[in-house]
C-alpha cells in the first residue's frame, strides 16, 4: 500500500504504531493566527488503549483529524506503522484512511436510507471485497456488536445507543488495527454510553489500538493512558499502573 515510501522513511521504534514529531497546525498564519496544534510529540504503541481530552478549543479534535488522515499539519511529522504520512498522496490517504483505520464518530454518520447491514458493507465496497465475503464479514461484525436481530432495520428504525454500535461494526468489518473513537458517546444516555465503552474495553482487549477523544473525564478513565490537551499542547500523558 506504502510502496517507495518504507524504506526511506522507516523509523526505529519498536511497537511504536503512531510517532508525532514537533506537530503544528496553524491557522491565519502571521499577526492573528491560531496554533491549534502546537508543537506537539507522542507515541502510540500497538495494542494501546488511549484517551486524548480536552476542552472544547484545546485542539483535540484538530489531533483527531491529523491521526486519521483526514487533514495534515503546517509542519512536524506524522509516522504510522513507521511511514511518514506526510509523503503520500491523496489516493494513499485514502487507502489509509479505508484500510488502516476505523473511525467511530459522534454523529454516527449512517447513510439513513441505508440498512445497518448495508451501512456496514458500504466501506468494503470501497476496498473491493467481493460480495459474499462482504455480507459475511458484515454480519459478523454487527453480531460482535450485539445487533445480529437488527440488521435489516434503517438508523430511524434504531435507538442512538444502536446506531452507535452500527457505527462500531462498521469501523470493525475490516479489522482495521486502529480505532479511532471522536466523542463515541457524547449523543448517548448513560446505559448506552456504557454499553459502547464496554465494547471498546473488549477490542482492546483483543489487541486493538483503541484512540478515544473525548471532553468527559469519566469516559477517559476506561483508557489506559490518559493524554491531556489544552491549547494546543500536550499538559499531561499519564498511564494507569
Amino acid at each position: 500500500m506504502l510502496e517507495g515510501h518504507e524504506e526511506q522513511n522507516e523509523i526505529p521504534g519498536g511497537d511504536a504504531l503512531i510517532e508525532v514529531r514537533n506537530l503544528m497546525k496553524i491557522y491565519n498564519p502571521g499577526e492573528n493566527e491560531v496554533r491549534a496544534l502546537n508543537d506537539v510529540s507522542l507515541r502510540i504503541d500497538r495494542g494501546e488503549f488511549v484517551a486524548i481530552i480536552g476542552q472544547s478549543g484545546s485542539g483535540k479534535s484538530t489531533f483527531m483529524n491529523m491521526l486519521g488522515c483526514l487533514d495534515i499539519p503546517t509542519s512536524g511529522s506524522y509516522y504510522l506503522n513507521g511511514n511518514d504520512v506526510a509523503g503520500l498522496s491523496d489516493d494513499e490517504l485514502s487507502e489509509i484512511r479505508n484500510k488502516e483505520i476505523g473511525f467511530i464518530f459522534q454523529g454516527f454518520n449512517l447513510i439513513p436510507n441505508l440498512t445497518a447491514l448495508e451501512n456496514v458493507e458500504l466501506p468494503l465496497i470501497y476496498r473491493n471485497v467481493p460480495a459474499a465475503k462482504r455480507h459475511e464479514m458484515s454480519v459478523e461484525s454487527l453480531k460482535r456488536v450485539g445487533l445480529e436481530n437488527r440488521m435489516d432495520h434503517k438508523p430511524s428504525e434504531m435507538s442512538g445507543g444502536q446506531q452507535q454500535r452500527v457505527a462500531i461494526a462498521r469501523a470493525l468489518a475490516a479489522a482495521p488495527p486502529v480505532i479511532l473513537a471522536d466523542e463515541p458517546t457524547g449523543n448517548l444516555d448513560s446505559a448506552s454510553s456504557k454499553e459502547i465503552m464496554q465494547i471498546l474495553r473488549e477490542l482492546h482487549g483483543e489487541g486493538r489500538t483503541v484512540i478515544l477523544i473525548t471532553h468527559d473525564n469519566q469516559i477517559a478513565e476506561s483508557a489506559n493512558r490518559v493524554i491531556r490537551i489544552m491549547d494546543g499542547k500536550i499538559v499531561s500523558d499519564t498511564e494507569k499502573e
